[in-house]
């Protein structure tokens, strides 16, 4: 689609890659830091080959600042990190997972923390069905073969004899020079070995603003299903990271063309159609909200908020129907979205704590802004609102802000002229500390105990018709005005 393509040609027009090209002497002269001598001192005494590799390296040459190490042995990984312990004395903190092959030294120096990650290189091979691999002692060539992406596979040597010297099989120096994702092996080979690099693979695109190889993107699409066989845990994990880069909308149009997206959120894959009926259609509700994700992205960092752009419209596949007065209408899809989100959390393993009530709660009130925004600002209708989005109402008119991707200037800017108006009247009722008197003198226990009831729809019936009450400003919150209410309340319900 036309949408896909722009998104495309403005990812391409704002890529700035910030990379600087160094020779083997002046990689010497970035780790000439203690760090990578005691590696070296540690390494060389027990005669083995030893490279920092993946992201540290990557990151040197995009100078992008990093504490974590990851370092490859060829031979015991593990025992170069007891050495190093040694080395380091009881500052630095060794944990071994011998089952893994694996060793981590943690400890702080000149003010520094490092956390340094040991392997043995090796190479490892797949079963079909599952992403657990066999793994085998193996050459440093072994263990960039199994590497993720050209440009995760670069080695810079830590031995005293060939110290800062690259090795780089691949090109991930050119293809980081480029902006390119590729693979080292043929990426099915990659993909099928380790599903989840699919998902890596359209994250660092996304993250480093970097274009996937056509050979590369092809194998995604190919492979989407292997998916499937990755924990929700691992998938979760790396939307996340994809929902926090500077461009999340890059990311996500990659999943959808790719066909992943179907797969692990299809609730929002399935808002990519438009229907027409007597030559009216309405707008793709899935860029729609990529755009809203965006404009989000602009003015916040806040990854539920975020979460909540992605799901505010979910619920417009299922509410979706033709009017043939006014064309097709997505009643109440807020409150079908907020239904959504707890089964699509669980799914995703996301948590089912405060953070999805957040989502929860901005997709369920997303509307209401717009329609007080709609009409005339009232002093009533912005008291209830705030009174029920409570402390997270900025955050909610973020969200409703962005909301507003009209291609019509002038409505665009009457709706947000009259945001700006909501958040004026907001401020003024949150200076006179509204929060704390929306809640009625007389509460629930009280209404009981007067009327000799349990807890019943009748108590919550006379609570809200309190709170109307204040809310719509009929009367101070206050004991006797409240009280003569409550009575002809009361006696219209038969209680008294």
């Amino acid at each position: 689609m036309d949408m896909w393509k722009n998104i495309r040609i403005f990812a391409l027009s704002k890529r700035n890659i910030r990379m600087k090209l160094y020779s083997d002497e002046e990689l010497a002269e970035i780790l000439d830091q203690e760090i990578f001598h005691q590696i070296s001192e540690a390494a060389d005494r027990l005669g083995l080959e030893c490279y920092v590799v993946g992201g540290y390296v990557r990151d040197i040459f995009l100078e992008r600042p990093s504490n974590d190490i990851d370092v490859v042995v060829v031979g015991s990984g593990i025992s170069v990190a007891e050495e190093l312990k040694r080395m380091v004395g009881k500052k630095a903190h060794l944990s071994v997972f011998k089952n893994f092959g694996t060793a981590q030294v943690k400890f702080r120096q000149k003010g520094i923390e490092y956390e340094v990650e040991f392997v043995g290189a090796r190479k490892e091979s797949y079963s079909h069905d599952s992403r657990k691999p066999v793994v085998e002692d193996g050459t440093l060539e072994d263990d960039q073969n199994r590497r993720d992406f050209t440009i995760n596979a670069m080695a810079i040597c830590l031995n005293k004899n060939r110290f800062g010297e690259l090795v780089d099989p691949f090109n991930g120096l050119a293809d980081l020079e480029d902006g390119i994702i590729a693979t080292p092996l043929e990426p099915g080979i990659t993909f099928s070995d380790d599903p989840l690099r699919m998902m890596r693979c359209i994250r660092f695109a996304t993250q480093l603003n970097f274009q996937i190889e056509d050979e590369t993107f092809e194998a995604l699409e190919r492979m989407a299903d292997r998916i499937k066989i990755v924990s929700g845990e691992r998938i979760k994990d790396e939307l996340n990271k994809i929902i926090l880069s500077p461009q999340p909308s890059k990311g996500f149009v990659d999943l959808q063309r790719s066909g992943l997206l179907n797969i692990i959120l299809p609730e929002l894959a399935a808002l990519d159609i438009v229907e027409q009926k007597n030559g009216r259609a309405h707008k793709n509700n899935f860029y729609h909200t990529l755009e809203v994700l965006e404009n989000v992205a602009r003015h916040s960092d806040n990854l539920w908020l975020r979460w909540a752009a992605l799901m505010h419209d979910i619920g417009k596949t299922k509410s979706k129907r033709w009017d043939p007065a006014i064309g097709w209408t997505f009643h109440n899809h807020n409150l079908i979205g907020a239904k959504m989100v707890p089964q699509i959390f669980r799914r995703l393993m996301l948590p089912m704590d405060m953070k999805m009530k957040y989502v929860q709660k901005l997709v369920d009130l997303h509307m209401r802004p717009i329609a007080i925004a709609d009409d005339i600002v009232t002093d009533s209708a912005v008291r209830r609102l705030l009174n029920d989005a409570g402390e997270d109402i900025d955050d909610l008119m973020t969200l409703c802000e962005a909301d507003i991707t009209s291609k019509n200037e002038g409505r665009k800017k009457m709706f947000l002229e009259n945001f700006r108006m909501v958040r004026e009247k907001l401020t003024d009722l949150k200076e006179k500390d509204y929060v704390r008197l929306l809640q009625p003198v007389i509460d629930g226990n009280e209404i009981m105990e007067m009327f000799h009831l349990k807890p019943s729809r009748e108590v919550g019936v006379l609570k809200q018709y309190l709170k109307d009450a204040v809310l719509d400003n009929k009367v101070e919150n206050e004991r006797e005005p409240l009280m003569a209410l409550l009575m002809e309340k009361a006696k219209q319900m038969k209680l008294i």
